[in-house]
């Protein structure tokens, strides 16, 4: 539900196709370390397959390009989001709201990294915060 919410808010013209795994914080750990070079758990990985020139411009794309669709199903393959399940628990205590909350803002989150959007920068991270508003406003789990 929250992933079809961020691809209706980005726009994105195609049946995409995003992979989550739900897993604990010692494999979270490893996969930081193996890709990121950060030996510690994190709460969320996201592991985009495309390269967005600007956050959410699918224009770049073409179907039947089979380097961004699936030549099986035809859907845009957007990539992989890893969420941990121990941090979701723990940060939804210590946030004061439910696990359902957590887990879907996490994934929200990943999604816009998966579709082009990043936070390094000020504006962008505020850009970014403001689609993750949208998103969980959409699928009615608002702060």
């Amino acid at each position: 539900m929250v992933i079809l919410a961020g691809l209706e808010l980005t726009h994105c013209p195609y049946e995409a196709q995003v992979n989550l795994l739900v897993t604990d914080s010692e494999s979270i750990r490893q996969m930081n370390l193996d890709y990121r070079q950060i030996d510690s758990p994190t709460d969320v990985l996201s592991f985009p397959m495309q390269e967005f020139d600007h956050p959410a411009d699918f224009s770049a794309f073409r179907e039947g390009d089979y380097s961004v669709f699936d030549p099986a199903s035809g859907e845009l393959m957007l990539g992989d989001i890893v969420v941990n399940a121990e941090r979701v628990s723990q940060q939804a205590e210590e946030y004061g709201h439910s696990q359902k909350r957590e887990f879907a803002f996490l994934i929200a989150h990943s999604l816009l990294h998966l579709v082009g959007y990043d936070h390094m920068e000020e504006e962008e991270r505020l850009e970014m915060e403001d689609q993750q508003k949208k998103i969980m406003e959409m699928v009615r789990i608002p702060r």
